[in-house]
């Protein structure tokens, strides 16, 4: 989802309007520099709202004068829709980079917009964040929205489960996400048993935007990670194993003996990879783009146009 800055703001002192500038800078960990709002370690060094819903908001009150900086915020936007964000998203301008920590506030009754007529869009839409990389903002900057990612990870094998074998696949898919700002919330080993891989899977979709899973997807007789998955997605998404074994066939012909199957839960993506680490390290490169552009869907970010 992408937007555009329409106007950059500052007021030098609380509970003032705050006055549209050529451009703002934002320092890592503090805030708008120049801004009374700034303050190290706050969870609310920076503010955002939406210029269309101040508009839809106010438009009919003829005694309200809207404009930029009338609610107080930093950065107001444009084409984006704001509602839609969460907590932990990441909202990229040039080079900087805002957390999403705090959405909505208290009215301190101050806005002038309050004053006139007896409400304010901020306690409900307004978006604030935390300053995670520093740079240079002003008007007709791209925004971009990054979702937040929360992952849960499963490593299917009865060798990895009794600990006669190190868990290789399991933790480089951990830090695989990290290393890319994902959220393990969750990373766990079980045996390759139906009702346990079940189990695990439907505990993670209530946590999780994501849950990959490694192992288990062979042809032996104790492989049953495709069909305890398929108990669990309520929509099957036969395009993304396909081109894992497509393109693992490229490298080995023993790849489309893989049997793993990827899915939908609710707003959780499942995807099934391969036990072997270099199978798992190939599947996340393939696989990266397709992951984060179905996150969004999911969140039902509005389609770009090309």
């Amino acid at each position: 989802m992408k937007g555009k800055v329409f106007s950059v703001n500052i007021s030098e002192r609380k509970g003032e309007v705050k006055i549209p500038k050529e451009k703002i800078v934002l320092v890592e960990n503090y805030g708008v520099k120049g801004d009374a709002h700034a303050q190290e370690g706050s969870s609310k060094q920076v503010s955002l709202l939406s210029w269309e819903r101040m508009n839809e908001e106010f438009f009919c009150l003829k005694t309200a004068e809207i404009k930029p900086g009338i609610f107080a915020e930093n950065i107001t936007t444009e084409g984006i829709d704001l509602r839609l964000v969460t907590i932990r998203d990441k909202l990229q301008i040039n080079d900087v980079v805002i957390e999403i920590s705090e959405i909505g506030k208290k009215c301190h009754n101050y806005c002038e917009i309050f004053k006139k007529v007896g409400k304010c869009l901020m306690p409900k839409e307004g978006v604030f964040g935390k300053i995670i990389k520093g740079g240079e903002v002003k008007k007709g900057d791209i925004i971009k929205v990054i979702p937040k990612i929360d992952v849960g990870i499963l490593t299917i094998s009865d060798s990895c489960f009794l600990g006669k074998r190190k868990d290789e696949s399991g933790v480089y898919i951990k830090e695989k996400c990290v290393n890319l700002g994902w959220y393990v919330v969750n990373y766990n080993v079980v045996a390759d048993e139906i009702e346990q891989i079940k189990e695990q899977l439907l505990q993670l979709c209530k946590s999780c935007d994501l849950v990959l899973t490694t192992g288990g997807t062979g042809i032996t007789k104790r492989d049953v990670t495709p069909e305890a998955t398929k108990q669990v997605i309520e929509k099957e998404l036969p395009g993304i194993n396909e081109i894992l074994r497509v393109k693992g066939f490229e490298k080995t012909s023993s790849a489309i003996l893989s049997r793993g199957i990827s899915g939908v839960r609710g707003k959780t993506l499942i995807i099934n990879f391969p036990g072997s680490l270099n199978a798992v390290k190939e599947s996340f490169e393939i696989l990266l783009d397709t992951i984060q552009h179905s996150i969004e869907m999911l969140r039902e970010f509005p389609h770009e146009k090309n």
